[in-house]
């Protein structure tokens, strides 16, 4: 593959993952990225001397493409992963309950934590051990499952409203970005199958020990400038187009050429930069977006016992505590996580304030009394995709039907949501369709021009 070139369009992990495999492939790799930073949306700001992570992101064990990733730019072991699964779910005036799993083979792990789950009764533990099991029988590759919500499938094998919101969306809106009443089915059983019941430790959960810009970003910086790929950022891309031989990636100081170009950037954007036809507009603005908001709350002492919390009967859903991560010697930084979060986008700050303060004070006892020395509020409009029902159809693949072009992000049709995961696999199957197009010269650039 020497003396073949390549353009990357788009600095995140799924460009970044894309660029790297492109030149360990022997390729002449340019990444071009618009901001002033790699990491796409995962990145980090600095407040008040210390690091606030734009939102809070985790990983599974079962993000085997993920950590590959990680462990080439060379911060795997920056990732606090639980031996195994244990999570406290909080409750106003309640001990917590536990989500955990036990030693047993897959899918008995998660039994005897079901069965003991005290936000349900007796006959909803029962019926939730069964869904599990139905779940677990379903492929998420069957396109007929993508036409029914993951609520419609819960409520057809009996579970009631509180089993849906005090187990099923504690994992469905983390990881979809929307709740169980408005998900694919299909989407939801690939979630709940690799990330729970096929592997006994594939949902031990994986936390960033460091701010996400050292994470990913300043460390990929590294890895290209050492795989010698030409990284140019506050390069914003205007265009790409076909020309004879290859690509054309317009710039605003004048054209650059490739042999092919990967467009790593959000579904929103990609319409804007390729030519007509190589995606379908119409698809992408049908997939649609989903928001995240991350609350940030500097304690003055410690009021989290756990590094990561549920909360049902709430308005916060996750809590993290990032203390260590962001530098701080004082107190305790907790950040409250809230996904599908189409109600808090346009809150005000103040509102925000009073609602989730007041919350976090019934939820911990400890900080009834604590001192806020900070609160801040970070928001992803268009943080994901809208996994719905129909998503799967929407999603291109990452070789395109024109020559040279090629699409990589996890909105992409990757079979993950829209997570790390999703995003590092894209760009491998992206940069490993242009590696194999310009060895064996399958749909050659001046064919596709005549």
């Amino acid at each position: 593959m020497r003396g073949a070139r390549i353009a990357v369009v788009g600095g995140g992990l799924a460009g970044i993952a894309a660029a790297l495999e492109c030149a360990d492939g022997g390729a002449e790799v340019t990444l071009y990225e618009a901001r002033r930073r790699l990491g796409g949306a995962t990145f980090s700001v600095e407040r008040k001397g210390h690091w606030v992570d734009n939102g809070q992101h985790v990983t599974l064990r079962c993000c085997v493409f993920y950590r590959d990733f990680l462990r080439r730019i060379g911060t795997e072991h920056l990732i606090a992963m639980q031996p195994r699964l244990r999570i406290p779910v909080l409750r106003e005036g309640k001990p917590p309950a536990w989500i955990e799993r036990g030693h047993a083979p897959a899918p008995l792990h998660l039994v005897s934590s079901l069965m003991s789950y005290a936000p349900l009764n007796r006959r909803e533990r029962i019926a939730a051990v069964r869904a599990a099991a139905a779940l677990r029988r379903l492929d998420p590759n069957d396109l007929r499952l993508d036409r029914f919500t993951f609520g419609e499938w819960l409520r057809a094998r009996g579970q009631s409203q509180r089993a849906v919101d005090a187990l099923w969306n504690l994992i469905t809106l983390p990881t979809l970005n929307v709740d169980a009443e408005n998900a694919s089915l299909a989407q939801a059983v690939q979630v709940f199958r690799t990330g729970l019941l096929d592997a006994n430790d594939a949902c031990d959960i994986g936390v960033a020990a460091v701010p996400l810009q050292q994470l990913h970003g300043d460390a990929a910086a590294v890895a290209l400038d050492d795989a010698g790929v030409r990284v140019l950022i506050g390069m914003p891309v205007r265009g790409i187009d076909r020309e004879p031989g290859g690509v054309r990636i317009s710039l605003d100081d004048g054209p650059d050429t490739a042999h092919a170009a990967i467009v790593a950037v959000p579904h929103y954007a990609a319409g804007e930069l390729l030519p007509p036809g190589v995606v379908e507009t119409d698809a992408l603005d049908e997939l649609g977006t989903s928001p995240i908001v991350n609350i940030h709350v500097h304690y003055d002492r410690r009021v989290l016992a756990e590094p990561l919390a549920a909360a049902l009967g709430s308005p916060v859903q996750w809590l993290f505590d990032r203390t260590a991560s962001a530098g701080i010697e004082t107190g305790q930084l907790v950040v409250v996580s809230l996904s599908g979060a189409d109600d808090e986008i346009g809150e005000p700050v103040d509102t925000l304030r009073d609602r989730y303060l007041a919350a976090l004070a019934r939820l911990l006892p400890a900080a009834r009394d604590a001192e806020v020395l900070d609160f801040m509020v970070t928001r992803e409009p268009k943080a994901t995709f809208r996994a719905g029902p129909g998503t799967r159809a929407l999603r291109p693949p990452q070789r395109t039907d024109v020559p040279g072009l090629y699409l990589a992000g996890a909105w992409t049709d990757t079979g993950w949501p829209a997570t790390m995961e999703g995003a590092v696999r894209s760009g491998l199957a992206a940069a490993r369709a242009a590696l194999d197009d310009l060895a064996v010269g399958v749909r050659a650039p001046e064919e596709a021009v005549a």
